[in-house]
């Protein structure tokens, strides 16, 4: 009889060591998705902000040459503001096929890889 309590402790035993390590193992797995997801975005988001930069810098000279053309410097700046008006009401129709479902698809393809 004893016997058979030394064999079931040693069976719950090792149930509960195997139970630790199964979530241990989920939760260096959970860790390491986390991480490369981050890890991912921040890198894009640190290429969209030097891209960003880029793109205003470039807006600032092209507004100043539209500006010296059309004869005030200040028109340049109001022609690039109502292009980038149209361009924001179109992509605000778009968003959710340019922008959302890539968006989506990439941090859920990066979870279940």
């Amino acid at each position: 009889m004893e016997d058979q309590k030394n064999q079931m402790e040693l069976l719950l035993e090792k149930a509960s060591d195997y139970v630790e390590t199964r979530l241990e193992l989920f939760k260096l797995k959970a860790t390491q998705k986390s991480t490369d997801v981050i890890s991912s975005l921040a890198s894009r988001m640190i290429l969209i902000l030097i891209i960003t930069l880029v793109v205003f810098m470039v807006n600032i000279g092209l507004a100043l040459l539209l500006g010296e053309a059309l004869g005030k410097s200040y028109y340049g700046f109001f022609v690039l503001g109502g292009f980038y008006l149209l361009v924001g009401v179109i992509f605000q129709a778009f968003k959710t096929k340019w922008v959302e479902d890539p968006v989506s698809n990439a941090i859920i393809q990066k979870l279940t890889k």
